[in-house]
């Protein structure tokens, strides 16, 4: 079976609202990525040199990252070798084929929940990624789910933050433990950690600030929030997702690394991927660093907040591509 009928086969079984929604979000990237691949291959029927430099341009500029598609050149060439493939039109479905292998990695996409009791989720990230936003987001999805929520503010620093927080508490319908703005964010976790117990709640999601990620005292913040809710619960934080602004492209990638080396993050959370042409940012990540992305924002909307699905996202992408491909083969039959 043919790789995009394989892809087809198993996106169909995925539901029809998410698949639009990872086809919606990636509209910007598809039309500026793809539709430059797409001219390429009408426009060089052969592949040869001049076409690979062609393709190396157009994968960087999309922000996959140099490194990875470095490799990526030399896998397609090791394949168009194997397969003795010579028109441009043929290696369509296998760049696709290794987009899927190098965004799946090894990695688990789920979100990791806890066996049983209460799942703790730390988020991290500098101000204005739209930490705040996904919080609200993720608790909406997991009250549309059936769990109950608390949130806890933890960002004492930023002005404006617990407010922020609290009035997406309000929209989604789920109480906010804080103090007062300055106070020690250690000592809000204490609280949401106890209140959690009190409560019998399933999920608690905890706001961190967000000062530059090189600042020493951000760090050893973090480690002191770490050590107060382990205290409480030895298995938390079951996630430690580091939310990265997509739009930012090779910035976001610094940051995952400083912050991967530090802070003891289990995946990441790239939000704003609707309004970027380049969302190549996503397989430049998930190659360099050695982490899942676990969850991507592809809207405004409260549900725009999905699950990171590799083939959903390949098939976003490619899909119009790959059933031209597929099209034209069995036509060629």
């Amino acid at each position: 079976m043919s790789f995009f009928k394989r892809l087809k086969e198993s996106i169909s079984q995925k539901t029809e609202a998410v698949t639009s929604k990872f086809k919606e979000g990636l509209t910007k990237t598809r039309t500026a990525f793809v539709g430059k691949i797409e001219e390429l291959i009408t426009r060089r029927k052969k592949i040869d040199e001049a076409f690979y430099e062609e393709l190396e341009e157009i994968l960087i500029g999309a922000d996959v990252g140099v490194n990875t598609v470095m490799e990526l050149i030399d896998d397609l060439r090791a394949e168009v070798k194997k397969r003795k493939i010579e028109n441009a039109s043929d290696l369509q479905p296998v760049l696709s084929e290794k987009l899927v292998e190098l965004l799946k990695g090894d990695a688990k996409a789920e979100l990791r929940m806890a066996d049983h009791g209460m799942t703790v989720i730390l988020f991290v990230g500098v101000n204005g990624v739209g930490k705040t936003t996904t919080i609200g987001k993720l608790a909406h999805k997991f009250k549309s789910e059936g769990k109950s929520v608390l949130l806890a503010a933890g960002d004492t620093f930023r002005a404006g933050a617990i407010e922020q927080l609290e009035v997406w508490g309000k929209r989604v319908g789920v109480d906010v433990i804080k103090q007062e703005s300055g106070a020690d964010p250690a000592a809000v976790m204490y609280d949401a950690v106890h209140a959690a117990k009190q409560r019998g709640v399933d999920v608690l999601l905890c706001d961190t600030a967000g000062r530059l990620q090189n600042k020493h005292n951000l760090m050893e913040e973090l480690n002191k929030i770490f050590r107060v809710i382990q205290r409480e619960v030895p298995t938390a934080p079951h996630e430690v997702l580091l939310v990265l602004d997509a739009t930012t492209g090779q910035n976001a990638l610094s940051q995952a690394k400083l912050f991967g080396e530090k802070s003891g993050v289990t995946g990441l959370v790239l939000t704003k991927l609707d309004g970027t042409a380049k969302g190549g940012i996503v397989i430049a990540i998930r190659h360099e660093l050695d982490l899942p992305v676990k969850l991507v924002g592809l809207g405004e909307k409260m549900d725009d907040l999905q699950e990171f699905d590799s083939e959903q996202f390949v098939h976003a992408l490619f899909g119009g591509l790959l059933q031209s491909a597929e099209d034209d083969n069995e036509t060629a039959e």
